[in-house]
């Protein structure tokens, strides 16, 4: 029998309530995304263009037998000019149970948030839709803090111009 130090429970604990983020930029600002609906990481290649899409999807690619959309989020949150470049990636994602590609700017790291360097999304117009801004977090790098705004990915990806069902939450 193992004598034990207590430690253990403390990490355990520490573990549960700390999640992971994907971070990624789009434009002059950093994102974060739940790391548990990423499925993989791929550099940007051309698309399958649709007929009459909405402008923040670029088409369709065929992953590996999966017909996958493909969605500029710089178009989709009306940040600017889409530009792609050798740092142009896509997100693959797991939404709303459907494989949804994500194109961003380009993709920064893997961090471990706990719950107190996560603050509440401010409230904004009713004009401004950010219902999928869930909250922002600081993250010290070095002798700076840098401000990472966090989404719930699965709500513009699931509106109705992509196409894909609500998911209902219990």
């Amino acid at each position: 029998m193992s004598a034990s130090t207590g430690f253990e429970n403390v990490a355990v604990a520490a573990a549960a309530t700390s999640r992971e983020y994907l971070t990624f930029r789009l434009g002059g600002e950093e994102y974060g995304i739940d790391i548990l609906k990423v499925q993989e990481i791929r550099g940007y290649d051309t698309v399958t263009r649709i007929a009459n899409a909405p402008a923040h999807i670029l088409g369709v690619i065929n992953l590996r037998g999966v017909i996958v959309p493909i969605v500029d989020l710089r178009v989709k949150f009306a940040l600017g000019e889409a530009r792609y470049d050798a740092f142009t990636v896509v997100i693959v994602l797991n939404v709303a149970e459907r494989v949804v590609g994500a194109v961003v700017d380009s993709v920064s790291d893997v961090l471990e948030l706990a719950p107190e360097q996560i603050r509440a999304a401010p409230a904004f117009d009713a004009l401004l839709d950010a219902g999928y801004i869930t909250g922002l977090a600081s993250v010290k790098q070095g002798d700076a803090e840098r401000m990472l705004i966090l989404l719930d990915i699965e709500r513009p990806m699931r509106s109705s111009d992509m196409g894909l069902p609500e998911v209902r939450r219990h």
